[in-house]
């Protein structure tokens, strides 16, 4: 959570190690194994199969536990002994607020002891369950998918029972008993667990797994699921309150508070008006850096900073703190802040091989995909950003904000789900590339993850890297925001210098065999980009270089307005510029063109906030791993 975390604060479930003693995959197939364990339990093999893509897209992950502690391809939960072997992690803070014009009081967290192993809730203990019912250690559930597999298969036999329904053949009656296996507490989270589920086998799925094996599941499009079985669970009513949020997601109001201290002092958001006082232009991706139950006594602490939605990695629950007219404190940058809508998802970006559930993806993408379409926001790279692609405000700011979600979020997936797949649109000698990798396979070394200089765990990414030359032993690109003194970049997991994400669009500025080379902050930037594996897709798209006659042109870390523009009783806000600057013949992918604005608000008192909109327009570029602003007075846009 770019705006959340320091290591005093965190429950990291998901950040083991793999386990040493997980061995290799049992020699029955994968496929076999879904079957075996299906016919042994009585559960209909769709049913079992479509639960473990919902939660796992049938990984297994070495043994690592994922964000929730939950193991194996079935994502039994085992909470207590994720936390025991986990070491904690961070990746810096900043005032989230990012506004120069209130002093800096955001930063220093409060106490918030994680819960203790008794009080962690049932959903975070399903291993233990299917030790009980399935009679295999805990250890081998584990570690082997085949056990792994019999113990979601029996979780899910017991609950058709419990509910009083025989083991039935016909997938469609275990609607209930998928709703409970969501290990949700409230009835609109579990049927839309249970709904997602009978989705997946409607429409089919096959994918190879992490384990190289091919799994299927058939399509059956006229399933129709007894879906008033949930309302049979005894679960609890979750407070919808003011909740803005699509009908197909679960989505609970747990509000942040809006408190005054005195002295000036408030916390922990601002009121606003939007869209009637401003556009909302972007959506930002975060991730918490602590578990659900911490992130959420966070956001209510009136001392603390605020987002609009959290979402629960187990079943892709959705918390709403703030009305969408409001402006939230979670990127760092106060101009993005008053235009962005922030979405904080539970998780940790230095745990490579910990992982996110489908359930959270897709509830997140459909959340998106509701914001895009009330607010007119583009579903791309350029609007739909991660916390790691805002920029700093000011030079003094760079080096001090946040890398969430970091190198391994998949934004393929991602934006498949958002119905937005980065495919080519261009031929090959296109001026514009769409950074997109394989997910699985693209596994660049990063260090850092645990400790200092150490490599992490080999893991999927949907990040290249950027070299000084065409060569993979060339020296990485320079980013002399983050380091003045000119010293390159590193592999280090939160060093975004010379990093380009999926979906992010550069220019190209040469091509010179398997390696294509981008402008990157100022520079040539070289990746690895070969025909028979290509970790980039040509794209058509506008871009812009400096105007005729002017050698560079300044960067900008925010677009406020010129200072003829501010009203009386408003401080005027220097328009600084960034340490980069943007060279004749460079060119650089433009987003949106915008006047300038700033969003007036540094009192409790809002009588007195007001938007200032100024005549200098400026344009976002993709100028590095993050966004920047440019004066479209100072540039000249034209098509690649």
């Amino acid at each position: 959570m770019g705006a959340v975390a320091s290591a005093a604060l965190l429950f990291p479930l998901l950040v083991a190690a793999p386990s040493a003693t997980a061995g290799p995959v049992e020699p029955e197939a994968l496929q076999e194994q879904f079957a075996t364990a299906a016919a042994r339990r009585g559960v209909p093999q769709s049913v079992l199969l479509a639960v473990s893509y919902l939660q796992s897209r049938w990984d297994a992950h070495g043994g690592a536990p994922s964000v929730t502690g939950g193991y194996g391809p079935m994502h039994l939960t085992d909470a207590v002994t994720a936390l025991a072997e986990a070491p904690h992690h961070s990746h810096g803070e900043e005032d989230a607020r990012g506004d120069e014009s209130r002093a800096p009081r955001i930063g220093a967290e409060p106490e918030i002891a994680p819960p203790t192993a008794a009080e962690l809730p049932a959903r975070l203990k399903t291993l233990d369950r299917a030790v009980e019912l399935s009679g295999i250690p805990a250890e081998e559930l584990r570690t082997s998918t085949a056990a792994n597999i019999e113990g979601g298969a029996a979780l899910l036999a017991a609950a058709q029972r419990e509910s009083g329904r025989p083991l039935s053949a016909d997938p469609a009656d275990w609607y209930g008993a998928v709703a409970r296996y969501s290990g949700a507490d409230d009835k609109a989270t579990a049927a839309t667990f249970a709904n997602d589920v009978y989705d997946v086998i409607r429409s089919g799925e096959t994918r190879t797994t992490d384990s190289g094996q091919v799994v299927t599941l058939a399509a059956d499009a006229d399933i129709a699921p007894a879906t008033g079985q949930v309302e049979s669970l005894g679960l609890r009513t979750a407070d919808t309150g003011r909740t803005e949020c699509p009908r197909t997601v679960a989505c609970e109001w747990i509000p942040a508070p809006y408190e005054e201290f005195g002295d000036g002092d408030y916390g922990n958001h601002d009121k606003g008006d939007r869209p009637e006082s401003q556009d909302i232009d972007y959506i930002i991706v975060h991730d918490t850096e602590a578990s659900w139950d911490v992130t959420l006594k966070l956001v209510q602490d009136p001392t603390y900073v605020s987002w609009q939605y959290s979402l629960r990695s187990s079943d892709g629950h959705i918390a709403q703190h703030l009305p969408l007219k409001d402006v939230g404190w979670h990127a760092g940058n106060w101009f993005v802040n008053a235009k962005s809508v922030g979405l904080e998802h539970e998780g940790f970006l230095t745990a490579p091989d910990s992982w996110y559930t489908e359930a959270m993806y897709r509830t997140s993408a459909r959340l998106v995909r509701y914001l895009a379409q009330r607010y007119d926001i583009p579903l791309d790279r350029q609007h739909v950003l991660g916390h790691d692609n805002v920029p700093g405000t000011v030079t003094s700011t760079i080096r001090g904000m946040h890398t969430d979600p970091g190198p391994y979020w998949d934004w393929a997936h991602y934006f498949q789900l958002l119905g937005r797949p980065f495919t080519p649109s261009a031929g090959p000698d296109a001026g514009v590339v769409t950074i997109r990798p394989d997910y699985d396979t693209h596994r660049p070394v990063y260090t850092g993850c645990a400790k200092a200089g150490e490599a992490c765990a080999p893991h999927g990414s949907g990040a290249v890297r950027l070299h000084s030359e065409p060569s993979a032993e060339a020296p990485l690109v320079k980013d002399i925001g983050l380091r003045p003194g000119g010293q390159d970049s590193t592999t280090g997991v939160n060093d975004t210098g010379a990093r380009a994400s999926t979906g992010q669009q550069y220019a190209v500025a040469e091509r010179r065999g398997d390696w294509t080379a981008i402008w990157y902050l100022g520079q040539k930037a070289w990746f690895h980009n070969p025909k028979a594996r290509p970790t980039a897709v040509n794209a058509r798209g506008l871009v812009l270089t400096p105007k005729d006659g002017a050698a560079q042109i300044p960067v900008y870390g925010r677009a406020y307005p010129e200072a003829s523009a501010y009203p009386a009783g408003v401080p005027v806000q220097a328009v600084s510029p960034l340490p980069y600057r943007l060279l004749a013949g460079q060119r650089y992918v433009v987003g949106d063109r915008t006047p300038g604005e700033y969003y007036f608000a540094p009192v409790f008192d809002t009588t007195g906030h007001t938007v200032v909109r100024g005549q200098e327009e400026y344009h976002q570029i993709q100028f590095g791993h993050r966004i920047a602003f440019v004066k479209a007075a100072d540039v000249r846009v034209s098509r690649a």
